[in-house]
């Protein structure tokens, strides 16, 4: 077993590291690109852009072990990084990348630092100086085989889960599928683990506490089979004479931690997601089949993207997005967003005002309108609206030019004040964002229907 040592110094910068190996792995120029699409995904998002981990991967067969990590002053770190030919001095190196526009804002992270993180193999090879750059020597190519994966980080957690996310993905091109070679971390107190730990983690809960907080009719048997569609091992038990569910959660499934999530997970089905709240003008009017009056949108001021230009003034411009980017997904697809729009308002000291907002999105090879109305209308018996009168039509004919005429329709409070609005989504926006199905989408104001 290979393993990683792990020297006293880089308790002063980047504490962590975790590794695995994948052997008899076949790399054509699909898998590799979403070899490193992964990678910067995960980089943006989990690993908040690197500060709390920092992935590299290595050609094996290019290095021997064991490896170190090490923190060493940057006058004593000399490599040859990453898609460049000649040897760099590590302080040397943050100037050169100072006009990198894609790493130049990692460069933070560690430059002010007086010791450095860098990995080695036996033969002092640089595998690479986290979290900026590997080193040139170790890089991946179609031709790669065996595929060393360390993760650099102030956050063993995180550290845990982005490895594991990894070779879950990448294992399925491995000569044997799915198969993980781990790696033994030494550490400088002499303690040792192995990683990747993909042990299943148990939960336990208590039938009532997944399906109370939802209020959905649903038996047992229901509920084992919908978390058993989304990869989550489950099956009956009971315990002190109170039906049970045994949830078994993959390695795969880092956001289950709670009985809540499980809740989540078996109720309506829809996907929460997180968008920007900025946007550009286009899509915020133009793609909408919306006109800007001048007199609703926060406009940036010297937008560094084209993509940045206003603040949002609704959701939907931001779930249409991303229902594109996502349009290769099994129908139906079902996601929704809790977030903040702006608007102008001269009435604040600041010329503007935040609205929370909850939209929903249904698209399927049919509209969904009645699924959508149906999702309206459970969210108006959960919460209790106090100016709704559940039971009574709170729906109001409406003409949005981003919805079908006759196929659209306001929420409206008992006082007819307009709480929400929802419809088909007009064909002309959906052959803007480029979607093929129809869709479904409601967009309600949360703060007054509390």
């Amino acid at each position: 077993m290979l393993q990683m040592h792990v020297r006293p110094q880089t308790s002063q910068i980047r504490p962590y590291v975790v590794c695995a190996v994948l052997r008899g792995v076949t790399f054509d120029e699909v898998r590799y690109n979403s070899f490193i699409d992964l990678q910067d995904k995960l980089h943006q998002n989990i690993c908040r852009k690197r500060t709390l981990v920092a992935i590299g991967t290595h050609d094996l067969d290019t290095l021997q072990g064991p490896f170190s990590y090490e923190a060493l002053p940057p006058q004593e770190i000399n490599f040859i990084p990453l898609k460049q030919e000649q040897e760099f001095r590590a302080d040397a190196l943050m100037d050169f990348y100072r006009s990198d526009m894609k790493l130049k804002k990692f460069l933070h992270i560690i430059e002010n630092s007086p010791v450095y993180p860098v990995i080695y193999d036996s033969n002092r090879t640089v595998l690479s100086l986290p979290p900026i750059i590997n080193g040139a020597h170790s890089a991946i190519t179609l031709k790669t085989r065996n595929v060393f994966i360390e993760c650099t980080a102030t956050d063993i957690t995180k550290a845990n889960i982005v490895l594991n996310t990894m070779v879950a993905m990448f294992s399925e091109y491995c000569e044997n599928k799915f198969e993980v070679e781990p790696v033994e971390v030494v550490s400088h107190d002499g303690s040792t683990a192995i990683y990747p730990d993909l042990s299943c983690y148990k939960m336990e809960v208590s039938f009532s506490d997944i399906v109370g907080p939802i209020g959905i009719s649903l038996d047992e048997t229901q509920v084992i089979s919908l978390l058993n569609k989304m990869q989550l091992q489950a099956e009956l038990c009971s315990s002190n004479g109170e039906p049970c569910i045994s949830v078994s959660v993959p390695p795969t499934r880092s956001d289950v931690l709670h009985a809540r999530d499980l809740a989540e997970v078996a109720r309506a089905g829809y996907m929460e997601v997180l968008t920007f709240v900025l946007t550009s003008h286009e899509e915020n009017f133009d793609m909408l089949n919306r006109t800007d009056d001048g007199n609703k949108a926060v406009i940036i001021a010297n937008p560094r993207t084209s993509e940045f230009e206003v603040v949002r003034s609704s959701l939907m411009s931001c779930l249409l997005k991303t229902l594109k980017h996502n349009i290769d997904h099994p129908r139906p697809i079902k996601i929704f967003e809790v977030g903040d729009v702006v608007s102008l308002d001269t009435s604040r000291d600041v010329g503007a005002s935040n609205n929370r907002r909850l939209a929903a999105l249904y698209c399927n090879s049919n509209s969904g309108f009645e699924e959508i109305m149906g999702l309206v209308d459970r969210i108006v018996k959960i919460v209790r609206a106090p100016h709704i009168n559940f039971g009574q039509t709170y729906y109001v004919p409406s003409s949005e030019p981003e919805f079908f005429t006759k196929r659209q329709c306001k929420i409206v409070m008992s006082d007819g004040k307009q709480v929400g609005y929802l419809g088909i989504v007009h064909a002309e926006v959906l052959r803007k964002f480029g979607i093929p199905d129809p869709c479904t989408f409601v967009e309600i104001d949360i703060e007054a229907l509390l």
